[in-house]
């Protein structure tokens, strides 16, 4: 088994140079198949594990988080990046306890958003600031991902996005992510602006690729729930279709051998 030490040597590693794909699992089972794919690192994502619970994203507890965050890491041999939402917390203090607790949890890096849940808005940039910093106090050697929310609510302030990840970087942020960012020149603005830390872009443009995103300067590239969001997909398709009587969908699954095969390669 990789020490957790090793885990996050190897994370910051791939963040060095170059650019990567870091794919969303949402248990054991899909973690363990991506890891099988040959991918070299993972993330979870908040909304992905909320739906495994039946409850919408933003719902799950701390302490659900944290045992789901534990569950992946010791389940692969790859390194982890916890989707940590607001740090489950509404003060620095708060903040620190968390990070501190996701840490123990084996994760190899952490993102920390700028979203108020409580309030339903962003942070102030100094409040924000203070939030990322005491992340930063607490995160020991696991790779901070500091992460902004703006273009989810508000898409054209690439501007703001920018100057917030910027702010991020000199707080001492060691990857900035803005999800929502789609076209090419704010892409390419947004990872000049913060060079020469990595960016993280969230992949919702299907016409991009990994050359392109890399040739912007993108240095790593997630999908959030979109994986899950395909399984749901498929779920519910094939369901509908037996409801109306017909079975043909599920000739479609991956066998049964092939999935026993790969899960039977890992150790429990």
């Amino acid at each position: 088994m990789t020490s957790t030490k090793d885990k996050r040597a190897a994370f910051r590693a791939l963040h060095e140079g170059g650019c990567f794909v870091i794919p969303n699992p949402w248990d054991a089972g899909s973690a363990r198949m991506l890891q099988h794919l040959g991918f070299k690192a993972l993330a979870s994502t908040s909304a992905g594990f909320a739906w495994t619970a039946g409850q919408p994203d933003y719902r799950v507890s701390r302490a659900a988080a944290l045992g789901h965050l534990a569950l992946l890491s010791a389940a692969v041999e790859l390194p982890v990046n916890a989707d940590f939402e607001s740090g489950f917390a509404a003060t620095p203090e708060g903040v620190v306890e968390s990070v501190r607790l996701a840490v123990q949890a084996g994760v190899s890096g952490l993102s920390i958003e700028d979203r108020d849940l409580e309030r339903g808005r962003l942070y102030d940039t100094a409040i924000a600031l203070e939030r990322l910093e005491a992340a930063r106090s607490a995160i020991a050697d696991a790779l901070l991902v500091a992460r902004t929310e703006i273009l989810l609510i508000a898409p054209d302030e690439i501007t703001r996005a920018i100057d917030s990840l910027v702010a991020f970087a000199a707080a001492g942020a060691d990857c900035l992510y803005a999800p929502g960012v789609r076209k090419r020149e704010d892409i390419a603005a947004m990872a000049r602006a913060v060079a020469p830390k990595p960016l993280n872009v969230l992949a919702i443009d299907p016409t991009m690729t990994l050359a392109e995103l890399r040739d912007l300067g993108v240095r790593r590239i997630s999908v959030g729930g979109s994986l899950a969001r395909v399984g749901w997909a498929a779920t519910v398709a094939a369901a509908k279709e037996m409801m109306e009587g017909s079975f043909a969908p599920l000739a479609k699954g991956m066998p049964s051998k092939e999935l026993n095969g790969v899960f039977a390669g890992f150790s429990e």
